[in-house]
């Protein structure tokens, strides 16, 4: 069997990828002073453009579970974050990223779905909340055809070391 070429890959590939989010608050056990504490549940993907611009959504709230459906999230990719996805996508568990703020009420609202490490830790790191979450199978199959297409990973060179004895010796001079 001939295995496909890149134009064969990438013929049908979407410029984003539309998902939904799925938002779990449960009673928190970690906790004494919080009663509650909130996860991602979940990343799906969805057909384009059904529902585009929903509000949050209770899907189930019983037993102290509630569950929220968040809309409206377009996973793009790029080109310079080739090698993050690459990453992500050959580790043991590949996963993606949800991106939230936290309101007034101390609930985490999604604002960003990525598949980049790279961009999540960055996140993290100017204080926003950043669940991770198994990347869905359609997901998946659309960040590996791009990484197929776009990223050529770079041979590592080996640095030169400076030579600083004959530096020091040639400026006592």
């Amino acid at each position: 069997m001939m295995s496909p070429n890149n134009d064969e890959l990438t013929q049908d590939l979407p410029v984003d990828f539309q998902v939904v989010v799925l938002m779990q608050r449960q009673p928190s056990q970690v906790s004494r002073w919080s009663d509650y504490q909130w996860q991602a549940a979940g990343v799906m993907a969805i057909a384009s453009n059904t529902v585009e611009g929903e509000s949050p959504r209770i899907v189930c709230d019983e037993g102290g579970v509630m569950q929220v459906l968040y809309s409206g999230f377009r996973v793009q990719l790029y080109v310079d974050a080739c090698e993050s996805y690459y990453f992500n996508l050959i580790s043991p568990n590949p996963q993606c990223y949800v991106i939230a703020r936290v309101d007034d009420d101390n609930v985490p609202v999604p604002f960003l779905v990525s598949m980049s490490f790279d961009e999540a830790q960055a996140y993290l790191e100017a204080d926003e909340e950043v669940f991770v979450v198994d990347v869905p199978p359609e997901l998946y199959r659309w960040t590996e055809a791009f990484v197929l297409q776009n990223y050529r990973p770079q041979k590592r060179k080996k640095r030169k070391r400076d030579d600083w004895k004959s530096r020091e010796e040639g400026s006592h001079r």
